[in-house]
């Protein structure tokens, strides 16, 4: 699997689910990193990398 591959996945996935709340995802895509910032206000970054 490919790094850009795995990322639109994960993507996908934030994207499409309910349970979060997110109210917005921002991408970073030359530093492989999602922004993630929920409704109650929360922000979190999600970083991708191969190993």
């Amino acid at each position: 699997m490919t790094l850009d591959y795995f990322k639109d996945k994960l993507f996908d996935i934030l994207n499409e689910t309910d349970e979060l709340d997110i109210a917005d995802i921002s991408t970073d895509d030359r530093n492989n990193q999602f922004t993630v910032k929920i409704v109650d206000g929360s922000v979190f970054t999600i970083s991708c990398e191969t190993v």
